[in-house]
């Protein structure tokens, strides 16, 4: 009986401690937190009130700076949009990951960042814009825009799916993800979420009801509009994303293919090329219920370019062409902006937000009017920074402000050390866990490294640079080997290029070698640039 007793107390034991263990591991899992990334497509910092109040109000991407940290210093390794995203999902550079241009193919048997997350027990799903192909790997559910998508009634194709969904873009993708968090979320995992919206990507079509709103505005030009490149190269005077002589008439500005065929006398250079118009995704799409929307705003641009155009100097019309560029790239912004305050409050109400890092950023920055540009590509400021806020409750400081020197590199790193998950050892970034939880005496980097290949889209030559909080040193090469070197303090629109300064001599000097060491430390060499110019130069013909 006494054997038997002591047999019993001993399965008791046993049995509490086996429900010890499930209830620890239960606890465990329920610690580790989810991740809700958010990207938009080409959304330059300048457009983000809590980077700057000039252009647009953006009150619920600002709850992330004031609720957590924002980088002002962040940046990216190519200023294009798929090379971007690859860098992202692969935590390498572009000439480790392959993906260069936006054109050549990404090597799929490459282990990606949603699988990581799935094989360690991570729900994961990607609602939106990609550019990366239609398929991903390692996400559980998917509702993705094929290739750019379009911004009225898009098609999206997910598991065994492909449909059109009648509705503008940002919200769709918007409604997509919040379905999948009231519906399809398994409430026991953690999940990784990837919210990813098409906007403000070229050619800007706000909602109807933006498109008025934001038609009537005016807003403050930069003070480099009509900048001259005095002292820059021949790479940068011959560019092409000028935004009087290269930004379109009817796909950019709005002017229906009808009034430029009338104006044809006054318009000369609208042919061929130049005359892209709204077919093709955008106000083609469009329904007879949302063209009825549109009409009234359309006609009213329309009928002040036939009257007042032919009688505006170039000044004049430069002037016109930013702002209605502004209208419409910020237009598209303010949608992105009230959808994510419509996630935000969802994780609020279900009670997500303390244990949800949340971040926010754009697969690049973008040119509005600075220089004279649109579009993206240069290692200059507004294309080469990337807005990056990330909220993270009980663990980042709220109101935090950051001035180091991180890329996207560095943002999958982060993600799986915040998860507890394992770095592969062939990432080439920098967890910023030191810097969210304010252990700057942990953060080592005082340059990033920066590289762009495409050789043919907007005429903007491959070339590198190293940057660190005070100077820029680019290396423009292939058809033409020149320098530039920019004094980021004092010179922060960087219209001054001092690398013929004789009082820049010694810095020129160790910063080449610093970019030599970099260079070395990625992997990167002068043989592989040239075999990557060649590649993307062979591509982007292949494709005209």
């Amino acid at each position: 009986m006494r054997v038997f007793q002591k047999i019993l107390a001993l399965l008791l034991i046993s049995a509490s401690m086996v429900s010890c263990e499930t209830k620890q591991e239960k606890k465990t899992e329920k610690k580790r937190p989810n991740i809700l990334f958010i990207m938009s497509d080409d959304h330059a910092y300048q457009a983000i009130s809590s980077y700057d109040k000039n252009l647009i109000e953006t009150p619920n991407i600002d709850r992330l700076a004031k609720e957590g940290i924002q980088f002002n210093n962040a940046s990216v390794t190519n200023s294009i949009c798929a090379p971007s995203r690859a860098t992202i999902l692969t935590g390498k550079h572009s000439h480790i990951n392959g993906k260069i241009d936006n054109l050549g193919n990404f090597d799929q048997k490459q282990t990606i960042l949603p699988q990581l997350f799935q094989e360690a027990g991570y729900q994961t799903a990607m609602f939106g814009k990609l550019h990366f192909g239609n398929n991903p790997k390692g996400v559980d559910d998917f509702m993705i825009l094929p290739g750019q998508g379009s911004y009225l009634n898009p098609q999206f194709v997910g598991k065994d799916i492909d449909t059109t969904i009648t509705g503008y873009v940002t919200d769709i993708i918007t409604d997509l993800t919040l379905n999948w968090l009231k519906t399809k979320r398994k409430k026991e995992k953690p999940f990784m979420l990837f919210y990813l919206h098409k906007a403000p990507h070229r050619p800007w079509w706000p909602r109807a009801d933006k498109f008025a709103e934001f038609s009537k505005k005016t807003f403050p030009e930069p003070s480099n509009l009509f900048d001259d490149y005095a002292t820059r190269g021949s790479g940068v005077r011959n560019s092409e994303m000028n935004l009087l002589n290269h930004m379109h008439y009817a796909y950019d500005s709005k002017i229906r293919p009808e009034t430029l065929k009338e104006m044809g006398e006054v318009l000369p250079v609208v042919t061929g090329k130049t005359l892209k118009t709204f077919t093709k995704c955008y106000y083609d799409r469009a329904n007879a219920e949302q063209m009825k929307k549109y009409d009234p705003i359309l006609d009213s641009i329309n009928t002040w370019f036939k009257t007042n155009w032919p009688k505006l100097n170039d000044t004049e019309k430069m002037k016109w062409k930013y702002q209605r560029y502004m209208q419409d790239y910020l237009g598209t912004i303010s949608s992105v902006d009230d959808n994510i305050g419509r996630v935000l409050d969802y994780l609020d109400e279900s009670k997500l937000t303390d244990n949800t890092v949340v971040i926010y950023t754009s697969d690049q920055g973008f040119y509005l009017g600075e220089h004279g540009w649109f579009d993206k590509r240069f290692a200059y400021n507004e294309s080469f920074k990337t807005p990056l806020l990330i909220r993270w409750p009980n663990q980042i400081k709220p109101g935090t402000t950051e001035e180091e020197m991180v890329q996207n590199l560095d943002f999958a790193q982060t993600m799986l050390e915040a998860a507890g998950i394992a770095q592969p050892e062939d990432m080439q970034g920098e967890s910023l866990i030191p810097l969210l939880k304010g252990q700057k005496d942990k953060w080592t980097r005082d340059a990033v490294y920066y590289q762009y290949y495409e050789p043919g889209a907007h005429n903007v030559p491959p070339h590198y640079a190293i940057i660190t909080k005070q100077y820029k040193l680019i290396r423009y090469y292939g058809p033409e080997e020149y320098w530039e070197l920019f004094d980021r303090l004092k010179d922060k629109q960087e219209m001054n290029n001092v690398y013929d300064n004789p009082e820049y001599a010694q810095i020129i000097k160790d910063l080449k070698i610093k970019l030599k060491d970099l260079r070395k430390a990625y992997k990167n060499t002068d043989d592989l640039d040239q075999q990557l110019f060649e590649k993307s130069t062979q591509t982007y013909l292949s494709k005209q």
